[in-house]
């Protein structure tokens, strides 16, 4: 890719000129140094640029915990004609790692409840998450943003449902496009329906 005519454009990381010999262009298209992207793809495996997965993306949602999933006959409102699946995360407390914010710091754990309806698209769902959870992307450690505690568990930007009712401003049912929504946000983590 060329910038004005005749230019190479810059590796948008070092912001350097690079040598064509040694540009790696990804499929989203965003070249980069090769030096410069393999450093990146170190610490994440996404385009610097766009944000697109590469490979599998691994978390930093503590080791050790549990995501338990149980059914009801019960229906969720928007669900009516379906039963419920209950997820019920645990995390038990420990000492932070490497990768997380204080590292030899002690955590908080946390024990979470989510609903999905049982329906096709909410099995998706249910599927989509068991892959996240267990590439280590539905928590992580840091600071409540509800009660502003530091160093405990936390959502890891895949939303859930944790009440029955309320809707979306109780991150609860009815809300018409909750399933649409999360398959996004775990698309773009690079959790995909196969």
């Amino acid at each position: 890719p060329t910038g004005r005519e005749g230019e190479e454009e810059p590796c948008p990381i070092c912001l350097e000129s690079v040598d064509p010999t040694r540009r790696t262009t990804l499929e989203c298209k965003h070249s980069f140094c090769a030096g410069c992207l393999g450093r990146a793809f170190l610490q994440k495996p996404v385009c610097p640029t766009c944000g697109r997965v590469y490979g599998v993306l691994r978390g930093t949602q503590p080791e050790g915990g549990r995501m338990e999933v149980s059914r009801t006959h019960s229906s969720l409102p928007g669900y009516e004609q379906y039963g419920t699946i209950v997820i019920r995360y645990s995390i038990p407390s420990g000492i932070q790692q490497e990768e997380h914010p204080s590292p030899g710091e002690p955590y908080s754990g946390a024990s979470r409840r989510a609903f999905l309806p049982d329906c096709p698209e909410g099995r998706r769902v249910l599927r989509l998450l068991r892959k996240a959870f267990d590439q280590r992307l539905v928590f992580t450690v840091g600071q409540s943003t509800s009660t502003s505690r530091k160093n405990t568990v936390t959502w890891n930007d895949v939303h859930h449902k944790t009440s029955v009712h309320g809707g979306p401003t109780h991150y609860g049912y009815p809300d018409p496009d909750y399933l649409r929504r999360v398959e996004e946000e775990l698309a773009a983590k690079g959790i995909r329906a196969s």
